[in-house]
């Protein structure tokens, strides 16, 4: 019944599962989200947007919202329900002269990278070219350049959104701005965002170091890479990687040309590294990096959180729990944050985690679903030991497990209870609550 309403209404194409294309359709970045939908709708206008949320809202029907497809407890998909995938809508308009770009809700970041990479401007986003930028976005979104550029958040001036009503709002600091705080950094709470109008901003190409120190170094290195990051200007970020391998650190450096390679030098002399690897790259370049390690069809979990620094006590419970990880594919990943993160008001958007110094997560990929015991328990382990010295709050992205306290802890009581009330303005019913959900608060 749900695809005869929704079939005879829509541009875009519905797909069940006796359709051609449903097992290729109903694929996710992480494949330990194996789900079966009763339906998927390939949208292909915000009509067509409108009319699947009031179906759903309509029969009580399970909703998930697919842009990328990068959550990673597979919050994008779902058994028996309606998946709304936003893929077809993924145009990426730059204006140059304005320096505003405005990204469709199904683009991924690499869309948005290749857009903007002709007239040398960016929006500071993640590290992973194929990840949706909407998911990233409404999260709060941190990359190379949030240092210098602030979150992705912090970029967006406007967006659009079909809310649980069928409603197609404008929202931004005048119109709604209610609404606008919470989906910055709200996640997908409040409803399918169609459009996002981002500020841009000038880059020229960047310089990027690479070095592997050996794992037995680890812990001395991390000190004195400790040092060294706390002294950087913001047009430099570190950060690094923690493997049965051992130790890589990556340093990219945005600023002037002429003081990029005094600026980076200093973080291949902390130990005797085994490889070293200094250019100059294009943000594109850069932003791909981690595009194969984070490949789709493998196996994933990840739990994140933040930390005021690398301290003493963080380096211990990092070089004891990798001693015993499964293989080189689990490991401890390290984004330097602060500078323009840290220059917006904490109250001025729902992301919390302003004050931190850095981003951990503690991440995992593997092939078998009979290696699931294995990476699963190692990864959760380390990163509650990880967890017990690091700051209050998580960052809702970046969570692998799904629980009533997850996004509780993200925003802290008094964010959460100002986002609960929203969103039963809003939500009322909870339609949208496959993600890390914010339950409705009269």
């Amino acid at each position: 019944m749900i695809r005869d309403l929704l079939d005879a209404n829509l541009d875009g194409q519905v797909i069940d599962q006796d359709h051609s294309e449903y097992e290729k359709r109903r694929r996710v970045w992480n494949a330990t989200a194996d789900r079966r939908p009763a339906v998927i709708v390939r949208a292909s206008s915000v009509a067509d947007i409108q009319r699947t949320v009031q179906v759903a809202a309509e029969h009580g029907a399970l909703l998930a919202v697919r842009g990328g497809g990068h959550s990673i407890p597979g919050l994008s998909t779902c058994d028996d329900g309606i998946v709304l995938d936003l893929s077809l809508m993924n145009a990426v308009t730059v204006d140059n002269a304005a320096q505003r770009a405005m990204v469709m809700g199904g683009a991924l970041l690499g869309d948005l990278d290749k857009a903007g990479a002709s007239a040398g401007l960016v929006v500071p986003a993640g590290v992973v070219s194929h990840t949706g930028a909407a998911g990233l976005t409404l999260g709060g979104g941190m990359g190379w350049l949030s240092r210098r550029f602030g979150l992705t958040i912090d970029c967006l001036l406007a967006a659009n959104i079909v809310t649980a009503d069928g409603k197609a709002r404008e929202i931004s600091a005048d119109a709604e701005p209610d609404l606008f705080w919470a989906i910055r950094g709200g996640g997908g709470n409040f409803g399918v965002v169609t459009s996002f109008t981002f500020k841009m901003h000038p880059l020229g190409p960047v310089l990027v170091g690479r070095w592997l120190y050996p794992l037995a170094e680890a812990a001395t290195v991390l000190r004195g890479l400790r040092e060294l990051a706390a002294s950087a200007s913001r047009e430099l970020t570190v950060g690094f990687v923690l493997t049965t391998d051992g130790l890589r650190i990556t340093v990219c450096w945005s600023g002037s040309p002429d003081l990029a390679e005094s600026a980076i030098a200093p973080f291949g002399t902390l130990g005797r590294p085994e490889s070293v690897a200094i250019g100059g790259v294009t943000f594109l370049e850069l932003q791909q990096l981690s595009d194969e390690r984070m490949a789709w069809d493998r196996r994933y979990y990840a739990k994140g959180g933040f930390l005021k620094e690398i301290d003493d006590a963080a380096i211990e419970r990092m070089v004891d729990s990798i001693g015993s990880a499964p293989s080189a594919d689990a490991e401890f990943y390290f984004m330097q944050l602060g500078g323009a993160v840290r220059d917006v008001n904490d109250d001025a958007t729902a992301y919390t985690g302003r004050l931190a110094g850095y981003y951990w997560i503690v991440e995992s990929g593997w092939d078998r679903a009979e290696d699931d015991v294995k990476f699963l328990g190692w990864s959760r382990g380390a990163a509650g030991r990880l967890a017990e010295v690091s700051m209050k709050g998580n960052y809702v992205n970046e969570q692998g497990d799904i629980d009533k306290d997850i996004a509780r802890a993200a925003y802290g009581e008094q964010k959460y209870d100002r986002l609960a009330r929203l969103k039963a303005r809003y939500d009322p019913n909870n339609l949208f609550r496959l993600n890390q959900n914010i339950e409705p608060k009269p």
